[in-house]
């Protein structure tokens, strides 16, 4: 997702089993930050916990002229409990034309954009089962995609059409209907898009079948043989041309694909040359394979600016290098890099191979891809560039709220999560002092996590545990807090130079690097009673805070 703000500042509010989350949704909505709507969609009930997704096939017909879609979803699931009722998410603007169970339509009732079924029987925990839920209507246009979430209609150049959709945030359920919760991705999918005679679709995994419709439309079946999250999802239609490549990579070849308008042809085909193969390069090295062999990597030009749709990464960027022709580090590296295809293919590893299981760690998936940029940067120009790229991105940070968001309302946290992830991310590596295992942890996370949704303490107690340094506090007062720490320094009797932190997380304790002018860097561990720094000749006149790689405030008392 590109940079934006989301200024939410609240608490994060936990519960286990079925009495805590309706308290923790009462005491949300009595708040008055959040809404009904807000738990049904955030927060995993019984209704939705009850099953496992293992397979969709959408099957969507676009009516470009009235913006109007129909079609149907099939949910093929596993019963984790015995049930009757189940919810599954579908906005309340596109209508629900029948829900068909064992060849009859069952019956459904809407809560805004929820719906309940209810069985004929009871679905008995283990077993495998289907229902298809059929839809109809004017989906939510995107005023400003991939900001807001939507269908994009659009034309191109030539006055054809040009559609996408684009949900990251406000959920998949914007326009089709799914079991809209991070926690569940389906294991494989069929997308099926109709569209006008004349025009493709483009959406996730390998194109399996293009059929002409009696009706002047064309079906594209596209196969995702991997599991996939459900805003990713992705209907790309305009008149495009195909062009392709491979990489052999850490697991063999890799086909590329791209798809582009062909008043776009020549100079996708510079611009996809000059980055892909340099991006993939560097994040197999980082991060491990690319997690999604099986299904391509694929560029498709869109009518908005970009966006991770697996396998099938959106691109509007106008084939510039930088964000737009704009270096959001100030430092001059974000312009020898087009943006969009480092930033949202960083993210088929940080988002799409590993997910949070609630957007209130949507910090998962950005800040990794936006420290991601760095890495890139490094691969190609050096450690030095990286830093100071890094560096350079602290320009917008804005300290407003947390990082992490609220649980359980599906609502993600402060925009910091890129910038101010990025940074803490290298100070993470700085305080690890060893590039090796960094690169260990960071490919470890995607082959311990590989296809999976993970929590908060899922990731942050990996990065402790494989560097063998507790980094929980650390974690904590960056993520959950708007604050920074502060160390202080003070004079004792005896003339020496004290040090502590000053920080809401509980016992934060951050090993630092400081020297006396002019000397060599070394590491302290301060703690939150002063102690000494312990640097021979240090004063507050000369001591100095690796500044490069840590994001601290000083206090000098």
């Amino acid at each position: 997702m590109k940079i934006k703000q989301l200024y939410i500042a609240a608490i994060a509010l936990l519960g286990t089993g079925a009495f805590a989350q309706q308290a923790n949704a009462q005491l949300l909505e009595e708040k008055g930050k959040f809404t009904h709507a807000d738990t049904l969609r955030g927060m995993l009930t019984p209704l939705r916990t009850c099953y496992d997704i293992n397979y969709y096939h959408l099957d969507v017909k676009f009516d470009i002229d009235k913006k109007f879609i129909s079609g149907s979803n099939q949910f093929k699931f596993t019963a984790t409990e015995d049930f009757t009722k189940l919810q599954f998410d579908l906005f309340d603007n596109l209508k629900i034309e029948k829900v068909v169970y064992k060849g009859k339509e069952v019956s459904f009732t809407r809560d805004g954009n929820a719906a309940f079924v209810t069985f004929p029987q009871t679905i008995s925990k283990g077993s495998k089962d289907e229902f298809t839920v059929y839809y109809s209507g004017n989906p939510t246009i995107a005023k400003n995609a991939p900001w807001d979430g939507g269908v994009v209609f659009k034309k191109d150049s030539l006055g054809k059409p040009f559609v996408a959709t684009a949900c990251e945030g406000v959920g998949a359920s914007i326009w089709w209907p799914n079991k809209d919760h991070l926690s569940d991705e389906v294991d494989s999918m069929m997308i099926s898009i109709s569209v006008p005679k004349g025009l493709k679709d483009v959406s996730n995994g390998r194109l399996r079948k293009v059929t002409q419709l009696k009706d002047g439309y064309t079906r594209f079946d596209w196969f995702v043989a991997n599991p996939i999250n459900n805003y990713d999802v992705v209907a790309n239609i305009a008149d495009y041309v195909h062009f392709s490549d491979t990489y052999m990579g850490e697991k063999g070849k890799l086909n590329l694909d791209y798809w582009v308008l062909p008043t776009s042809l020549e100079k996708a085909k510079k611009q996809f040359a000059d980055n892909v193969k340099p991006m993939l390069k560097a994040f197999e090295h980082w991060f491990g394979p690319y997690p999604f062999y099986e299904d391509s990597y694929k560029l498709v030009e869109t009518p908005h600016l970009g966006m991770e749709h697996q396998s099938a990464t959106a691109y509007g960027n106008k084939y510039l290098n930088g964000y737009l022709g704009y270096d959001l580090s100030g430092t001059g590296w974000g312009k020898k890099w087009d943006y969009i295809i480092v930033h949202e293919s960083g993210h088929e590893w940080f988002g799409n191979n590993i997910t949070g299981k609630d957007l209130a760690d949507m910090w998962v998936h950005e800040s990794f891809t936006c420290y991601s940029e760095s890495l890139f940067i490094e691969d190609n120009w050096g450690k030095a560039a990286g830093q100071e790229y890094n560096f350079g991105l602290r320009k917008g940070i804005s300290n407003d709220s947390p990082i992490v968001g609220v649980y359980n309302v599906n609502k993600e946290g402060s925009g910091d999560m890129y910038s101010k992830g990025a940074v803490v991310l290298n100070m993470v590596r700085t305080i690890i002092n060893d590039d090796e295992k960094w690169r260990s942890i960071l490919r470890g996370l995607n082959k311990t996590f590989y296809h999976q949704t993970v929590t908060y303490d899922d990731i942050t107690g990996y990065i402790s545990k494989q560097s063998g340094i507790d980094l929980s506090s650390v974690f904590d007062q960056y993520l959950r807090y708007k604050t920074l720490p502060m160390l202080e320094f003070t004079k004792s009797k005896d003339n020496r130079l004290l040090c502590r932190w000053v920080a809401e997380a509980k016992d934060f304790k951050m090993p630092i690097r400081l020297k006396v002018k002019g000397g060599e860097y070394r590491f302290i561990i301060p703690t939150n009673e002063f102690g000494p720094v312990g640097i021979e000749g240090a004063t507050k006149d000369n001591i100095e805070i690796d500044n490069l790689n840590y994001y601290v405030g000083v206090l000098m008392d």
